[in-house]
């Protein structure tokens, strides 16, 4: 009896596989093959303890579903950091001690000064001060432009800087005559917010990632100030090509007929500054002066961002109140970051990258003589397409960070300067709206929404002069500067 109900649960089961893998795509079912092989393979290996190949196997399972469903990045991550405990792999410590990390308090104390900057009112006075300077269609591009560099300067998310700049965008979109002026500001400030990713270390959480990995990898690291004196210029050259590519490909679109004056409403009536507004820039001008000077005065950047948070938030001379602060955290963000950073500490403690550099040595051997100029373009080139098939920002620091430094140790690179290159190379994610949450802020936005099929035919002029750019930097600017490899 029991075994023909066992018979009865199988025949079953056969369909509903049969019917599962003829849902999946060509593609999908190649993937799905190759995971299996990848698995196999580091199971049956005889080179690798038992907590490294649950790490690795994780790990692999784990990106697949990052990239392959829409499962929250967050959960999938923390899923993983569960797994891995269950399983052996490690201990309990690896999920406690992945909240500990410098990069989780910065992101929490930055959220926080990025909300008191937009309930200060100088999120609205920057609205007023680009409306009153931009007379035509043609000059608010360049006017969005001026305003998004500030941002990048203390606001570690472009999800923020995308949020952050949207009201904006809706209030300049109401002074537009067309649909299509409206589509082009709704595609370039996501952009532009992407193209000045670089200025600074607290442009983004990848850079952030990425130093404390080449930290514990190296010894060494990426200041504040040399970032900045690397990034800036990188970045202000690289938005001014993109804004010119943007005003010849949209000329039709972009008139010089000046903007509806009727619509203007409140937002060119000219303010005194009040005194939060006050309060906010003495407050951000002294916390940009602590992280310049952190190599004088000792504290890292993330304590000095959590104090500045307290200062925001202190009652009575505040800015914003303490449950203000708290809500406007991405707690879903940080969730991800730290176990992402977690998920690729432990490969390096368990010895899974010791084993997978030890085969890149191998690989490379083959190629002795590799010239610097290609070493170069292969790094740059990995790193601008990485966003088409990983398509989390932070992600791809998590996953490409580990394996780019093995290849610096490997061919004898200095470490620190193949990834400052590695990461603004990463920062480049214009392809798909999917391939960044500031992209995708934008194109959900019914009130501005732009076309996917645009934004496609941009990258494809952006990508190679992207890529041109950035070699062009590093044989000049970046050379002249002390950046080699």
């Amino acid at each position: 009896m029991k075994f023909n109900r066992l018979l009865e649960k199988q025949n079953r089961f056969i369909p509903s596989t049969q019917a599962f893998l003829e849902k999946l795509s060509n593609s999908n079912r190649i993937i799905m093959i190759l995971l299996s092989f990848i698995c196999s393979f580091i199971i049956l290996t005889d080179e690798l303890e038992y907590d490294a190949k649950v790490s690795i196997i994780v790990f692999i399972i784990t990106l697949a579903l990052w990239v392959g469903t829409k499962l929250p990045a967050a959960y999938v991550a923390l899923g993983a950091l569960s797994v891995i405990i269950l399983l052996k792999g490690a201990d309990t410590e690896l999920l406690y001690e992945s909240f500990s990390s410098e990069i989780i308090w910065l992101m929490i104390g930055a959220f926080v000064i990025g909300e008191a900057f937009s309930s200060s009112g100088l999120s609205t006075r920057m609205t007023r001060a680009i409306v009153t300077r931009a007379k035509t269609s043609n000059q608010i591009l360049f006017y969005l432009m001026i305003s998004l560099f500030p941002l990048s300067i203390f606001i570690p998310s472009t999800s923020g800087r995308a949020a952050l700049m949207l009201p904006i965008v809706r209030e300049i979109s109401n002074l537009l005559k067309t649909k299509k002026q409206k589509e082009v500001i709704a595609l370039f400030v996501p952009v532009i917010i992407l193209m000045t990713t670089s200025s600074t270390l607290l442009g983004a959480g990848s850079h952030l990632i990425g130093v404390e990995i080449l930290q514990k990898n190296t010894g060494e690291s990426i200041s504040y100030i040399n970032w900045l004196v690397w990034g800036l210029p990188f970045s202000i050259m690289i938005s001014l090509v993109t804004y010119f590519v943007f005003k010849s490909y949209f000329s039709n679109e972009l008139t010089s007929q000046p903007l509806d004056a009727q619509k203007d409403t409140t937002l060119c009536k000219a303010k005194p500054v009040s005194k939060k507004e006050k309060q906010t820039l003495v407050y951000l001008g002294i916390l940009i002066l602590l992280w310049l000077t952190e190599a004088i005065h000792g504290y890292e950047i993330g304590f000095i961002t959590i104090c500045g948070a307290l200062v925001f938030m202190l009652p009575k001379f505040g800015v914003i109140t303490w449950k203000k602060g708290l809500q406007a955290v991405s707690w879903n963000l940080v969730l991800f970051v730290a176990a992402a950073t977690a998920l690729g500490i432990n490969l390096v403690e368990t010895g899974a990258v010791k084993w997978i550099e030890e085969g890149i040595f191998k690989l490379l051997g083959a190629f002795p003589h590799i010239p610097q100029w290609a070493i170069l373009s292969l790094i740059i080139l990995i790193s601008i397409t990485s966003h088409i098939y990983i398509t989390s920002h932070t992600t791809r620091a998590v996953v490409l960070v580990p394996g780019i430094l093995m290849l610096s140790a490997t061919l004898e690179l200095e470490a620190s300067a193949v990834l400052f290159l590695s990461l603004v190379g990463m920062n480049y994610c214009l392809t798909f709206p999917i391939s960044s949450k500031a992209l995708l802020i934008y194109y959900e936005d019914d009130s501005l929404r732009y076309r996917a099929n645009v934004l496609m035919k941009i990258n494809m002029i952006l990508m190679p002069l992207y890529f041109i750019m950035m070699i062009l930097f590093y044989f000049t600017y970046w050379s002249w500067t002390g950046l080699s490899i």
